[in-house]
């Protein structure tokens, strides 16, 4: 894993030039949400195997909440890591039961399936354009903004070049 980036359009470059995954972010974002920094795990010989990018907001009961939306080839682990799990992968998850939520990518509905994260969090994950999609959101009850069949755009493809609303970093991505 890489030290993160800062929420800005350096930042978001420095992410995409490597990329050999999506850098998928939501939008449009919630309202009052902001991105508010990059992850991204590989180096200069094999490109971004992984990449996440944060996004910060109100939460839906009270105080701040944080998401982080990551792309990741199987076996990585950086999914896993930011939902409290072991391993590298989510496991059987995704064939064990129906899916509990939907996102909707560039136009095509991608299930989601809840994960049992670390108690102070809710994570989703599901596959999209051959790579596993994870989403996680903190505090738990954040989980519940999935229910609304959020649209996620891949910030590497042409056309892309958005005005992205940036806020503070997110400290979470220093875990």
């Amino acid at each position: 894993m890489q030290p993160p980036y800062a929420p800005s359009s350096e930042g978001l470059a420095a992410v995409v030039q490597d990329a050999r995954v999506p850098v998928w972010t939501l939008w449009p974002l919630p309202p009052s949400w902001l991105v508010t920094g990059f992850v991204q795990v590989g180096d200069e010989r094999t490109g971004s195997r992984a990449c996440g990018v944060a996004l910060s907001g109100p939460a839906l009961l009270a105080g701040p909440a944080d998401m982080l939306v990551i792309a990741e080839e199987p076996g990585i682990g950086l999914g896993c890591h930011f939902a409290g799990l072991d391993g590298p992968d989510p496991g059987e998850v995704c064939r064990a039961s129906a899916p509990n939520a939907k996102m909707s990518v560039q136009g095509h509905p991608v299930p989601m399936w809840a994960v049992e994260a670390a108690a102070d969090r809710a994570a989703y994950v599901g596959e999209a354009m051959g790579s596993w999609l994870w989403v996680v959101l903190w505090p738990a009850d954040t989980g519940a903004l999935m229910l609304d069949g959020p649209e996620l755009r891949d910030l590497r493809e042409p056309g892309m070049e958005i005005d992205l609303p940036y806020g503070a970093f997110c400290p979470r991505l220093e875990d």
